[in-house]
């Protein structure tokens, strides 16, 4: 096709995988100031022609030559106009990118150009000396972006959308801006999935790796830190004891929930959630745990023991996003039942002890019973349950692909030359990424008809016994 898709500001490639998803192709140029965004995004897309280069400065007419764009994608860095900025000054250069984004609209005419931020950026106006939003001109230069770009010819509409509401297992909820000079109407999709009715959101349980658990948090050689110690208290009070339906782990023996690193907003709160739900949004640093703790079925008389193998939970990854899970133990009346081979390694978490750990270890945070182990019983399905251990790690950049909707064959690890590309950077990447299955809904809704097939899944690749590397 003679005609262009370019993607402007397109870090590891959200945007671009999405519209591959909804066209059958690749886009046709990619431009992004940062070489490390580069690596990813060239890894997964070949075809494409990288641009590393300011996007205030880079010519893109001497890349397009003339030709027709027909969609171009946009995605400024939304940092500086974000809430969760707090209250530190903000960068006025940086708030100033849409304004490249409309000179580029002006060079090279899309036919199509859509934008996705903060929905926060709907009142960007002026700074003061400090860096610190005027109240009085808030909104007023949002204001005349806009018209700036319909002066250009263009018919504009603009809404705030979440991604879970089409299929995405993430809560995460942007500005969406679809502005055509085409003479085609703009198209909204339909929502796909809800949070009250059916289908309902997707569960980010879903695409949890529980083949790997983690760790104790207790009997570490490196305590946690407090303020990790009180996030996992009070989750498990707010997500596990006080919740009539406790997250599940698969075959019965662990419940488990996810905590935030972020700054509780007050004294006890629980920052985390359900696995039932879509993860909130992501950012650029792993700021999620897993958290599982295991239960033992509990009788009115009897001593522990332990279920077969547990699942295990997710491994450490760099960042701040962390699971945690409960372990379940069962417990019977007869005391012969006790006795366990060395083949089942719950054992050597469920003894009475540990009981007790747990039952001080959240009593230190809230007012609880901790008079022996009845102090953190939980009841699911109208039996009675024991926690008796309780694990934590970090989400994997893996899994944090797949929440933020990314395809399960896109490459994060390694770089187009195929050299170890940095977790720390792959967490990134991924944060700052649009969500790609938005990413395809627009355009699927907006620019049917340059679809020209399916995207084809990456091939998957593995090391042979020779050393070399092979594909799948």
């Amino acid at each position: 096709m003679k005609d262009l898709i370019i993607d402007l500001f397109a870090g590891g490639g959200g945007a671009s995988v999405g519209i591959e998803m909804a066209l059958g192709r690749q886009v046709d140029i990619a431009v992004n100031h940062d070489p490390q965004a580069i690596l990813m995004h060239k890894t997964n897309h070949p075809h494409t022609k990288h641009i590393t280069e300011d996007i205030f400065t880079v010519d893109l007419q001497k890349y397009v030559k003339g030709r027709k764009v027909s969609l171009m994608w946009a995605s400024p860095d939304c940092t500086q106009f974000s809430k969760a900025k707090g209250s530190k000054p903000r960068i006025s250069g940086i708030r100033s990118l849409p304004w490249a984004v409309y000179g580029h609209a002006k060079a090279v005419k899309p036919e199509v150009l859509i934008m996705e931020n903060v929905e926060e950026i709907q009142d960007w106006g002026a700074l003061d000396e400090n860096g610190y939003p005027i109240k009085e001109d808030r909104g007023k230069e949002y204001e005349r972006f806009i018209k700036s770009m319909c002066d250009l010819g263009y018919e504009f509409d603009c809404r705030e959308l979440i991604a879970a509401d089409y299929g995405a297992p993430t809560t995460r909820k942007r500005w969406y801006a679809i502005f055509r000079r085409d003479g085609r109407k703009i198209v909204w999709p339909t929502p796909t999935h809800f949070k009250s009715l059916k289908p309902k959101w997707k569960a980010c349980g879903d695409y949890i790796d529980w083949s790997d658990l983690g760790t104790s948090i207790f009997d570490r050689k490196k305590p946690l830190a407090e303020k990790t110690q009180a996030r996992i208290a009070y989750g498990i009070k707010k997500y596990i004891l006080d919740n009539p339906d406790p997250y599940v782990v698969k075959d019965n023996r662990a419940l488990a929930f996810m905590i935030q690193y972020h700054s509780e907003q007050r004294n006890g709160e629980a920052r985390g959630q359900l696995l039932t739900e879509p993860i909130k949004t992501l950012d650029t640093s792993n700021r999620y745990g897993l958290v599982t703790a295991f239960i033992t079925k509990f009788y009115k008389t009897g001593v522990g023991q332990s279920c077969e193998e547990p699942i295990h939970t997710i491994t450490t990854s760099p960042g701040h996003f962390g699971a945690v899970t409960a372990y379940l133990v069962k417990f019977y009346s007869n005391p012969e039942t006790n006795n366990q081979g060395m083949e089942r390694p719950l054992d050597t978490i469920t003894t009475v002890d540990r009981f007790g750990l747990v039952s001080v270890f959240l009593n230190k945070y809230y007012s609880q019973d901790s008079s022996g182990m009845i102090g953190v019983m939980v009841e699911i399905d109208g039996e009675k349950y024991i926690i008796a251990d309780i694990f934590l790690r970090m989400l994997k950049p893996e899994e944090l692909k797949v929440l933020q909707g990314f395809p399960d064959d896109y490459i994060i690890d390694r770089d187009y030359k195929w050299r170890v590309y940095p977790k720390s950077e792959q967490v990134a990447r991924i944060g700052n990424s649009v969500v790609p299955v938005m990413a395809k809904t627009l355009v699927e809704a907006n620019c049917p008809y340059l679809k020209v097939g399916n995207r084809q899944p990456i091939p998957k690749t593995y090391w042979n016994s020779q050393g070399q590397m092979a594909f799948a």
